[in-house]
C-alpha cells in the first residue's frame, strides 16, 4: 500500500511539474549571464571634448536577478578606462555595480534592461576617483541608452527548450530571485 501511495505521489508531482512548464518559461541567471557575455560590446567615448575624454570598455558582466531588490536586476562588471585630458593620458580599471528594471518586448521576444544606473563604483588607481565622479553622469546616460537599445536576452524561435512557445504566448515577465519567469497564460 505504501508503495502505491508513493508511486501515485511521484506521478502526481511529475504531472504538476509538467503542467508548470506549459504555463510558464523560466530564464535563469546563468542563461542571462551567458547572453550578456555574448552580446555585450559596450565601448564608448564620453566626456568633454578637448578637456577630458574617456574611452570606456565594459566587460565581465554578471547578473543577480531579484536578489537585492524586488523586480530589479543587479549587474556587476569591470570597465577599462583610458582617459585623455589636459593633464595627459591615464588608465584605470573600474568595478561597477548597476541596477536595472527588466522589461519584456513581446514583439521582439526580448528582455531589455531599462532605468539602468550605476549604484556603486570603485576605481584603481584610487587617485582617479574624482575623475570617475566627474564622468559618472555621462557614464549613467551612456549605459542607459545602450541597454535600452540592446536586449540582454532574446528568445529564440528555433529553440527546443520552449523559447518559441514563450515568444509566441508570453504575457509579460515576473522577476523572481535567481530567474525571470515568462507566464504563458493569464
Amino acid at each position: 500500500m505504501k508503495k502505491v501511495i508513493f508511486a501515485a505521489a511521484l506521478i502526481l508531482s511529475g504531472v504538476l511539474v509538467g503542467c508548470n512548464q506549459l504555463t510558464q518559461y523560466s530564464i535563469s541567471e546563468q542563461e542571462i549571464n551567458q547572453a550578456l557575455q555574448k552580446r555585450n560590446d559596450f565601448s564608448k567615448d564620453i566626456g568633454l571634448p578637448g578637456v577630458a575624454d574617456a574611452h570606456i570598455v565594459l566587460r565581465n558582466l554578471a547578473s543577480a536577478i531579484g536578489r537585492e531588490e524586488p523586480n530589479k536586476i543587479t549587474l556587476t562588471g569591470d570597465a577599462n578606462l583610458d582617459m585623455t585630458s589636459l593633464f595627459g593620458n591615464q588608465k584605470a580599471t573600474m568595478k561597477l555595480k548597476m541596477k536595472a528594471l527588466p522589461v519584456f518586448d513581446k514583439e521582439k521576444g526580448a528582455i531589455y534592461l531599462h532605468e539602468m544606473e550605476v549604484v556603486d563604483a570603485t576605481v584603481e588607481p584610487q587617485k582617479m576617483q574624482t575623475v570617475l565622479q566627474t564622468l559618472m553622469p555621462y557614464l549613467n546616460q551612456s549605459l542607459s541608452n545602450y541597454f535600452n537599445q540592446r536586449p540582454a536576452y532574446v528568445l529564440r524561435e528555433d529553440s527546443s527548450k520552449g523559447e518559441a512557445l514563450a515568444k509566441k504566448y508570453a504575457k509579460g515577465i515576473e522577476v523572481k530571485p535567481g530567474e525571470i519567469v515568462i507566464p504563458l497564460t493569464d
